[in-house]
């Protein structure tokens, strides 16, 4: 037996390696998610003194990739993340806010059930109350090409993380006019994790268009933001405790910053921030917060 042999069995041992669920499929690994998906979460059941009583919603932006290709050709099964999801689900429900859910084409949205706390029964009520939107989500294509231009139904995007918020989403032409026109209707953005990943569809530097000149004199709209989200150095330590299976294709990090964004935090530890009307938080711990953030600041702002 080699030293590699040797190393792989203490790491199988020690609960390491990620765990493969089909031939080339791999999620996180035991010991990984006693660390980052707890049975329950710090959601506390804040309740809002003037709840929401208007007509304006929360558009939720999801993926419908379910699998992340790493450098090693290994996939990660992922997603958005249920506790970024359904934690401000819960604050904005108890804030009066209805959200609607849409994914680029309308296919199902894909959740990481692997990170779902079983303990948590208000996380799982309100997942079972969105269940059916989820698996039938509106089209974000479809709404830009024939209802956007004459919407006046939200107040903000919201956008959860999970991993799979970087497959589809930061490349998706539809979802970068969804946001320019946000910002040019001054609705808030809300993204947690690697939901901020989404924010480079907003780029317009590759996109073909003919108007590209035109296109390519207009700042990127989140340059000069700060953000929090999950960090690169984070992601890239994940391989080691066998949270992923390889190294990342990407960092969406890196892209943000070359586009002028700055990231505050160098761990992932439950921090929020609010730039202007862009509203993040660095991971599921901060979901509590940064939902209690989001909806306070919405009522702030229509109420």
């Amino acid at each position: 037996m080699n030293i590699q042999d040797i190393l792989d069995n203490a790491k199988d041992t020690l609960g390491l390696e990620p765990q493969e669920t089909e031939t080339g499929i791999y999620i996180p690994s035991k010991s990984s998610l006693k660390l980052a998906a707890p049975n329950k979460t710090n959601y506390d059941h804040t309740e809002y003194d003037t709840p929401y009583t208007g007509n304006k919603k929360i558009l939720m932006v999801c993926t419908e990739q379910q699998y992340m290709t790493m450098e090693n050709g290994k996939k990660f099964d992922t997603g958005n993340h249920p506790v970024e999801m359904m934690v401000p689900l819960l604050h904005f429900k108890k804030a009066g806010f209805d959200v609607d859910i849409f994914s680029p084409t309308g296919q199902s949205v894909q959740v990481e059930q692997w990170a779902m706390p079983e303990d948590d029964e208000d996380v799982k009520q309100i997942y079972a109350e969105y269940q059916s939107k989820l698996e039938n989500p509106n089209s974000i294509a479809d709404f830009v090409k024939n209802d956007m231009a004459e919407s006046n139904d939200y107040a903000a995007i919201f956008i959860p993380g999970g991993h799979g918020a970087m497959l589809g989403l930061p490349e998706d032409k539809s979802l970068g006019e969804l946001l320019r026109w946000s910002h040019d209707k001054d609705l808030f953005v809300l993204a947690i994790c690697h939901g901020p990943a989404a924010l480079l569809a907003a780029d317009l530097s590759s996109v073909d268009t003919a108007n590209k000149d035109a296109n390519s004199e207009r700042d990127f709209i989140f340059k000069g933001y700060e953000i929090v989200a999950f960090p690169t150095a984070m992601d890239k330590q994940m391989p080691k405790i066998g949270y992923l299976p390889g190294t990342m294709p990407w960092y969406f990090g890196d892209k943000l910053e070359a586009l002028g964004v700055t990231i505050d935090n160098k761990l992932a530890t439950g921090h929020t921030h609010q730039d202007r009307k862009l509203i993040s938080g660095d991971g599921p711990l901060a979901a509590n917060e940064f939902g209690k953030l989001s909806a306070n600041e919405l009522l702030k702002a229509l109420n």
